[in-house]
């Protein structure tokens, strides 16, 4: 991941609702942009009556409690940590293993997108478990991530319809990045596989498995090795800590 923010960069805040900040650092997804909120992110979550700082794509949204500080303090805690940020060395500092199965009954949408690409099947499902993957953000639902950022061959359109349902653990593709699916659900996006992980589990002591700027692989399994994972909350996945 890249480890400084843009030279040009400015970060901009804007008030949103009564006790909450939007800390937009980019109004295009680069991988510097990402990098940026997720530090930023974490540079803002020890201040003075920070309730939640949530880092997006290319966004902080920042929550504060009113009454532990005044609206005016925080603006200026705000505008002096804006001003004096500088992102650190922000590399990933977790890897996440994870099997995912690209069989024809996992993947309905595989051959549609490796014909709108121009790779093949094989050469995008390649393509796919090289690729070191980065929680850019986690949204949508509980505990979902989004992945990337892909080549520009992955850089395809929503569809212009949803697909009714795609199943919990579903890998799907968009605009140059991958949603793994927390739940069953409806989606613009195509399925191109399917794991057994469970990025959400409120069974776990941790619910939330990922954490945004953790680093991501994918690794290609049959069906019978995918079937034989579903029992496992974890579907198989490894985690190590570099």
């Amino acid at each position: 991941m890249v480890e400084q923010r843009p030279q040009d960069a400015h970060i901009r805040i804007y008030p949103l609702g009564t006790d909450g900040y939007v800390l937009r650092v980019s109004d295009s997804l680069t991988e510097a942009a990402n990098a940026t909120a997720i530090a930023l992110a974490k540079v803002i979550a020890p201040l003075e009556g920070v309730i939640e700082a949530a880092p997006s794509l290319t966004s902080v949204f920042v929550r504060f409690d009113p009454v532990k500080v005044a609206r005016a303090a925080f603006v200026a805690m705000l505008e002096e940590k804006v001003r004096d940020f500088e992102a650190p060395d922000d590399r990933a500092q977790r890897r996440w293993t994870i099997p995912v199965c690209f069989d024809a009954s996992a993947a309905p949408q595989l051959a549609e997108v490796a014909d709108i690409t121009g790779l093949g099947q094989e050469a995008l499902i390649g393509e796919l478990c090289a690729a070191r993957l980065s929680v850019l953000a986690l949204g949508f639902a509980p505990g979902q991530p989004y992945l990337g950022i892909l080549p520009e061959a992955w850089d395809i359109p929503r569809q212009t319809s949803l697909t009714e349902a795609v199943p919990q653990g579903a890998i799907t593709v968009a605009v140059r990045q991958i949603v793994l699916f927390a739940n069953r659900s409806a989606t613009g996006w195509r399925q191109i596989g399917q794991t057994g992980f469970r990025p959400f589990d409120l069974g776990r002591a941790a619910p939330v498995a990922l954490t945004a700027g953790d680093e991501v692989r994918f690794v290609p399994i049959g069906r019978g090795e995918f079937d034989g994972l579903l029992s496992d909350p974890m579907g198989g996945a490894r985690l190590e800590t570099l």
